[in-house]
Order: structure tokens, then C-alpha cells, then sequence
């Protein structure tokens, strides 16, 4: 029994050393039993002293305090994303890269763990905050989640400030525990141990998160004061302040040898407790990672060497149609269960009805299947020397499998284009509430989706049909939001002609085509011919016949829809001359203000806005972790601008 503080404090740095020993290094000093009899004595003992308790206690990790929510908190250096490489071409690019401009450096290897980005950050010595990746400059606080993790140090041997990032991961032995247990219980299963890991983080109850048995493995550090000329000594530094090891890191210098690391890695990869999806390879020397820098999406001085996608052998079971929010139907192949890296894959999509035919897929193939990181299932080849005539060949679909419509036929996009067909009414209906489009305040999924199921709305139309007393009836409406949605629907009437029309979401009909038709046709759009809209900037054969071919099957429904709503004709815009004026123009990446607010800025100075980079492109305009988009651009010598310098152009023309 614990009779004074310093028998206490005796006690917690006993079981502190303890804990490490067992969640860190894998290695236990005492048995389980021994630990928990001088856990449970603290315990007591800080029952009867609440006030000299302390916060880096291991009593503290258990997690009671609910939240509602997670707050957002900025990191103070910012998380980067990595760029990939798939196989020893891209490897040797990558690294002829680096040795062209610095000959004869060192590289830090060591696995890329599959799971939860996370950013500590430690204060005179304590864990003061714990912060999900996010954005890569803003993510979520998670603080008293991450202080059930054992491998995470409440107290750390440093008191300057650091940030320590890492992975949080569950163990695939822990990952099939909890599935058994959710399976029990009747609720979903994870799909694989990264998304239970991250799933877990996430609880806004604690004590779940502290049940889920989590590790924390550091990678890199953000802010720190540490002299240090290599990477590796920092991180040598941070394992010793209390921190689990990788199972395996080398100094590699040369692409042979690291090219040797990765076979090793790739060989133990089955034998290790947590998944791994590939190698992460960096320059060492701090000076030289400083020197290379930055692109707007990733450090040049390291890169993701990532495993091979994993290929399975099963047989297709039977071939399904699902229908999307905008009617198109995609075939997927329901499949004989594979596991396929500790996921059991029972689907995989075929992406299209050409893609069947190219590949000549049939009901009851034996099939090559592939699952690399968070790709969706595919299948990449049919093994046809295992045929024996039984298989079915698969018809393309004439009619609506749901509402039983004439479906339009594309090649290679097939789509249902009844507006009121029940598969796709529900995601219709949010689509056409949504933001950019008749932005309709509170009519959100869940609503959406319980009006359809209580047979309130079947149609856009019945959103105007619905009366305060009809939501009254519902779970969680009051006289004063059953009042506020109402009005929203209610004030949705008379909005421009373009968003209506880009809330009927027609295919290949978004929102800069919509504007075109209407700042060309006005309310007569229901009237135009295949070649009004060919004639059109921009406009294609497959656009023209797609718009048609929704007009005909819901002429009747459109036009009683019009007359409720009355959207509102486009009125003539002054364009003030700028170098914007008559360019087309893409934004991409994490901007400061709303993207739709730099957009209709950008279009009052008459630039063309769209979503795509081509070689038309005139601008790509870019804000913070900027993605493929801008890569596309550099690639295609399209010119960037940051989002700085458009505010200064904007200025400018004012």
C-alpha cells in the first residue's frame, strides 16, 4: 500500500518503466499480474488525493470525457503529403533527381506504415496536444484520444518545444478481435486495420478509443530546436525519449542499396504485427533536405517506395447494376470472398459495360483480382483455360433494372435519365439542395433521406409540395425548423436559370455548361436542338445527346417543374477588362476563401472557369496542398499562379 507522495511517485515511474518496456519495446519485465496489483494501488492511492494526482499518470489514460465534437487546431509546421513510386525506374529517377544536383548522399529507409497520420506536440516536457493530419496545415484535435494510446509518452525527458509526427495503427491480430466483436454485436466491420485504426482515433467517446488498443509509430519531426546535422539522429533521439522503434531502418547509399532494403522489407512484410504498403526513403542530411525543398504538394527529398498491389485468383458469382446520383449504371462483379492483405474482398468493380465487353468478363470466370492501398477492387484479368461452357455472357442493359426506363447508351456510360427513378431520386434530390446548386439550407442527406422513406418526397416537385405540418410529423422537428426549411425551400424559387439547371444533374452537364445554355438560351433551353448546343463553346456530340435525351424522357415532369420554381433569366454582366478576361482558368488546392467566391470574382472579369486542365488552359490558379491539377500543369507547361499573386492581378483591375 502507497502511505506518502513520494512512495507515489516511486510507484508511478516504476510503472512508467513498466508500460514502456511492454507497449514500446516489446519486451515485458514483469508480469501481467504484477503490474495491475501496483496500478490498482495508485489508483487507490489517488483516489484519497485527487489534488496531488498526477496528469502523466498512467491512471489518466483511460479517457471519461465526451465530446461533441473535435475542435480544429493548426499545426505549427506543416504535414506534408509524399510523392509515389511503384518500381525501380521511378526509384532511379527519383534518386538521379537528387544525386544530379548533391552526388554521394545518404538515405534514412524504413517502412511506410498503413495507418493514421498524427502530430504530437510536447511542451516543457508534456503532451499538450495531439492533432490528425487534416489538411496538412489545420487538422482536428484529438488530445485526450491520443493519451490512451501506452506507446504515446504523456512526459517526455525534453522540455524544449517538438513536434513528434507518426502513425497510429492497429495491430491486425487487435483488428480481428474487434471485428469478431462487432460481428457479435451486429454492427458494420471494419474494412481493413488503417480504417479501424483511424475509426478508433476518431471516437469522440475516449474510453472506446482507449479499448482499442492503438500504437503509435513515429516517423519524422515538425518544430524542433534540435542541432542535429542527420534525420536519423533526431529520430535516434526521439526513441530514446520513450518512442517504439521501427522493425527496420538502414542508411542506404546507393539505389542498389536500397533497392536490397526494400526485397528485405517486402520478405518480413508478412511476418510483422501491422500492416506496412510500402518504404519511405529520405535524404538524411537536414541541410540538404532544406536545400531541395518544396513542391506545392510534397518534400523533394523523400518519396513512398510502395509495394506491389497484391493479386488474388477467384470467380465472378454474378454481375449487379448500380445506379448512381446521376443515373449512370455501373456494373460490379460480386465475387467469391478473398482475402486480400487481411481484407476479405467480396466485390470488385468493372467500371463499365466496355470494359466488360474489351475483357470479355462472363458470370462463373475464374479472375485475376487486385487490391493496392485504398483502390477499389479490380479485376485485371480472366483466366479463360479454366472455361467450361457454363459461363454466361453479360447482355447490355436496354432498360432501367429499377424503374424499368429506356435507358441512354453512351458506349461507354449507360444511364437511367428518369428523374424520378427511386435508385437515384434520393441522391438527386441532395444534389439539387446542395450548395452549388439551388442551395436550399437544412435540406441535408439525413433529411433527404428521411423524407423519401416516410413517402413525403418522390420528385424534386414534392420538395413544393410540403407543408409545416408534414415535418412536424418527423423524429427532431420542431415548429421553428420544420418553419426554417419551408421558407428555404420556399426561397429557393425564382434562383438563377444555371443553378436550377445544374441541379437537374444531367449528365456531363455541370455547372459552366449550364451557365453557357442558359446565358445562351435562357428559359428555353427546354426548346434547343442538337445543333443550338453543339454550336456552343466547348460542347461536344456526347454532351448535346445526353441534355436531349434527358429533355425527352422528362419533358412532361421539367416542364411542371419549371412553372413551380421560375428560375430567373440571366441578366448581362459588365466584364471588366483584366488579364483574366477570355482565359480559361482551373483552381485548385486549399484556398483562403471560398473556392465559389474566387470563382464568380473570376467570372465577372470574363474568365472561363473550369474543372480540368488541358493544354486550352490558360491559368491554373493554386492554393495549399495543391494536387494533381497543378502537377498536370507543370507537365503540360501550362502557367501557375499561386493564389498571392491572382489577389494581386484582382487588385490590380479594381
Amino acid at each position: 500500500m502507497i502511505n506518502s507522495i513520494d512512495e507515489y511517485k516511486e510507484a508511478l515511474k516504476r510503472l512508467k518503466e513498466w508500460a514502456k518496456a511492454y507497449y514500446v519495446d516489446d519486451n515485458p519485465v514483469v508480469t501481467d499480474e504484477v503490474y495491475d496489483k501496483l496500478y490498482h494501488e495508485v489508483l487507490e492511492w489517488e483516489s484519497r488525493h485527487p489534488k496531488d494526482t498526477e496528469p502523466t499518470s498512467p491512471t489518466q489514460r483511460v479517457g471519461d470525457m465526451l465530446k461533441e465534437g473535435f475542435e480544429k487546431a493548426k499545426h505549427i509546421k506543416r504535414m506534408w503529403s509524399m510523392e509515389d513510386i511503384f518500381d525501380s525506374e521511378g526509384l532511379v529517377k527519383w534518386y538521379e533527381r537528387i544525386a544530379k544536383e548533391f552526388p554521394n548522399e545518404r538515405f534514412h529507409v524504413e517502412p511506410k506504415f498503413d495507418g493514421a497520420s498524427l502530430n504530437l506536440l510536447y511542451e516543457n516536457g508534456r503532451l499538450v496536444k495531439a492533432i490528425t493530419r487534416g489538411d496538412g496545415v489545420v487538422g482536428e484535435d484529438v488530445s485526450n484520444n491520443a493519451k490512451t494510446i501506452n506507446s504515446i509518452p504523456l512526459d517526455i525527458n525534453y522540455k524544449e518545444l517538438i513536434e513528434i509526427r507518426g502513425e497510429v495503427l492497429m495491430s491486425i491480430e487487435e483488428f480481428e478481435r474487434l471485428n469478431e466483436e462487432r460481428e457479435k454485436a451486429g454492427e458494420p466491420l471494419f474494412a481493413n486495420p488503417r480504417n479501424a485504426a483511424a475509426g478508433s482515433l476518431r471516437q469522440l467517446d475516449p474510453s472506446i478509443t482507449a479499448k482499442r488498443n492503438l500504437l503509435f509509430q513515429p516517423w519524422g519531426i515538425g518544430a524542433n530546436s534540435l542541432n542535429m546535422e542527420y534525420l536519423s539522429q533526431k529520430m535516434d533521439f526521439v526513441y530514446d525519449l520513450g518512442f517504439r522503434r521501427p522493425p527496420l531502418q538502414r542508411i542506404c547509399h546507393s539505389v542498389d542499396k536500397i533497392e536490397e532494403v526494400y526485397s528485405e522489407l517486402h520478405k518480413i512484410r508478412p511476418t510483422l504485427p501491422v500492416m506496412l504498403d510500402g518504404m519511405v526513403i529520405k535524404v538524411d542530411r537536414i541541410a540538404v533536405q532544406e536545400a531541395l525543398g518544396y513542391t506545392v504538394k510534397y518534400p523533394r527529398w523523400m518519396v513512398a517506395y510502395k509495394f506491389p498491389a497484391v493479386e488474388k485468383q477467384t470467380k465472378i458469382k454474378n454481375i449487379l447494376l448500380q445506379i448512381g446520383r446521376t443515373g449512370v449504371i455501373t456494373p460490379v462483379a460480386v465475387v467469391e470472398p478473398v482475402n486480400i492483405e487481411g481484407v476479405v474482398v467480396e466485390r470488385a468493380t468493372l467500371h463499365n459495360f466496355d470494359e466488360i465487353e474489351r475483357k470479355d468478363i462472363r458470370i462463373g470466370d475464374t479472375v485475376t483480382i487486385i487490391r493496392s492501398g485504398d483502390v477499389i477492387p479490380k479485376i485485371i484479368r480472366v483466366l479463360t483455360e479454366f472455361r467450361d461452357g457454363d459461363e454466361q455472357i453479360v447482355s447490355r442493359p436496354a432498360k432501367c433494372p429499377e424503374c424499368g426506363s429506356e435507358l441512354l447508351d453512351e458506349g461507354a456510360l449507360i444511364k437511367c435519365q428518369n428523374l424520378e427513378c427511386p435508385a437515384r431520386v434520393v441522391n438527386s434530390i441532395i444534389y439539387y439542395a446542395s450548395r452549388q446548386c439551388m442551395n436550399i439550407d437544412g435540406l441535408g442527406e439525413k433529411i433527404v433521406e428521411m423524407l423519401y422513406n416516410e413517402g413525403l418526397v418522390k420528385s424534386i416537385e414534392d420538395l413544393y409540395k410540403l407543408k409545416v405540418e408534414d415535418l412536424l410529423k418527423l423524429e427532431g422537428f420542431k415548429e421553428k425548423r420544420a418553419n426554417n426549411l419551408i421558407n428555404a425551400i420556399e426561397q429557393s424559387k425564382g434562383k438563377e436559370c444555371w443553378r436550377f439547371l445544374n441541379g437537374l444533374g444531367i449528365e456531363h452537364i455541370g455547372e459552366v455548361a449550364s451557365k453557357k445554355i442558359c446565358e445562351s438560351f435562357g428559359l428555353k433551353f427546354t426548346e434547343t436542338t442538337k445543333e443550338d448546343l453543339i454550336s456552343l463553346e466547348g460542347f461536344g456530340e456526347e454532351m448535346a445527346e445526353s441534355f436531349l435525351e434527358f429533355m425527352r424522357v422528362n419533358r412532361d415532369r421539367l416542364f411542371r417543374l419549371i412553372d413551380t420554381v421560375k428560375p430567373s433569366e440571366p441578366t448581362q454582366t459588365v466584364i471588366t477588362e483584366s488579364a483574366f478576361t477570355g482565359k480559361t482558368v482551373v483552381l485548385t488546392g486549399t484556398m483562403s476563401r471560398p473556392r465559389s467566391e474566387i470563382k464568380k470574382e473570376l467570372e465577372g472579369l470574363g474568365a472561363k472557369v473550369t474543372s480540368s486542365v488541358s493544354k486550352k488552359t490558360d491559368f491554373v490558379i493554386y492554393g495549399d496542398d495543391a494536387g494533381s491539377k497543378y502537377d498536370k500543369a507543370v507537365s503540360l507547361g501550362v502557367k501557375t499562379i499561386s493564389e498571392d499573386e491572382m489577389n494581386q492581378i484582382l487588385e490590380q483591375s479594381e
